[in-house]
């Protein structure tokens, strides 16, 4: 009977050190298939304040390149959130994304990412297309941050294009510049092309929206006392580009813009940056962070490659001779998303 009883214990003692081993093993590979646990998915909220071309593909292209970098759909969720133009809502929006667990923020544009930084304090914000973090005050410094957040710039050449715009159209005297004031990124732009516009001989006139129901009527206050309009990478008027390039074709002005989607749809010209870039630098940048580097020490980026963009048929109905050098600049012609 003893001898039993000791083959029994043998046994149990046998029992307990193969389910040690057993879990011991399970926790260096991962749980096995058929026992139903899963890896926590990491989840990303990409914010954009309206629809308009330039932000569209942004979005879609920090979304593309996460994907290509790992974030597939079974290791992240990619949550997209869009305040269609009423940009009261932001607040709301980010109150909403933190009770769902959000890793890391991605907001495009400045309005949106001055909201993160109101709203969100306890996880890393990356944003996009910020043309000066700086002014807007987002960082304390371009080189280290100092908070929660950092993010890739789209800082646009604004003296490049309007020497563009001079030599497309020499007889250019007076400029219109068509803006929204509450948008930092461009009142930040018109300051710098004022300056240019100064110290080049040019004169100038503004026109403001606060939104782009506002803008028929603020292009029209100007329309006859200027030989062009620039417009910096603004999104408001940018949400309405259509309209705008419509009335400055009817009075055979040409609009010279900040970003190359607002080319696309109507305007004559920029010098800008290429978008799909900045969306993928932003991507690499959110990787970066989930990966352990800390934003208040990681620099703000900047997309460095400018192109010189012309839309051909604006050329064509302003009777505007292109460059001789056509191989320097990028043609495209005249889409419509209003």
């Amino acid at each position: 009977m003893k001898k039993f009883a000791r083959i029994i214990g043998a046994l149990v003692v046998f029992s307990l050190v193969f389910t040690l081993f057993a879990c011991s093993k399970q926790n260096v590979d991962g749980p096995t298939k058929d026992t139903g646990a899963e890896t926590k998915k990491v989840k990303i909220a990409v914010i954009q304040p309206l629809e308009h071309l330039s932000l569209n593909e942004i979005r879609d292209t920090i979304v593309a390149e996460l994907k290509a970098l790992g974030y597939t759909e079974d290791k992240a969720e990619i949550v997209l959130k869009n305040a269609n133009g009423q940009m009261s809502l932001l607040p709301s929006i980010y109150t909403s994304l933190a009770t769902e667990n959000i890793d890391i923020y991605v907001p495009i544009a400045t309005p949106t990412a001055q909201a993160a930084k109101s709203a969100i304090t306890d996880k890393p914000v990356v944003f996009s297309a910020v043309s000066d973090p700086l002014s807007a005050g987002l960082v304390d410094a371009i080189n280290a941050p100092g908070g929660n957040i950092t993010g890739v710039s789209d800082s646009i050449p604004v003296d490049k294009t309007l020497e563009f715009a001079k030599q497309l159209v020499p007889s250019i005297k007076t400029i219109g510049f068509v803006y929204n004031v509450g948008e930092a990124n461009s009142v930040s732009n018109i300051e710098k092309a004022k300056k240019y516009c100064d110290e080049n001989g040019i004169a100038y006139k503004e026109a403001n929206v606060a939104a782009t129901a506002d803008l028929q009527q603020a292009v029209a206050s100007i329309i006859n006392s200027v030989d062009a309009f620039y417009t910096p990478d603004d999104n408001t008027v940018a949400s309405g580009m259509n309209t705008y390039a419509q009335l400055a074709l009817d009075a055979k002005k040409p609009i010279f813009c900040g970003a190359d989607s607002m080319v696309k749809e109507g305007g004559l010209a920029t010098v800008g940056i290429n978008y799909v870039t900045l969306g993928k630098l932003t991507a690499k940048m959110v990787d970066k962070i989930l990966k352990g580097a800390k934003p208040a020490e990681t620099a703000v980026e900047y997309v460095t490659d400018y192109a010189k963009v012309i839309n051909t048929d604006v050329s064509k109905a302003l009777n505007i001779t292109l460059p001789a050098n056509a191989e320097e600049f990028i043609a495209v012609t005249r889409e419509n998303s209003n």
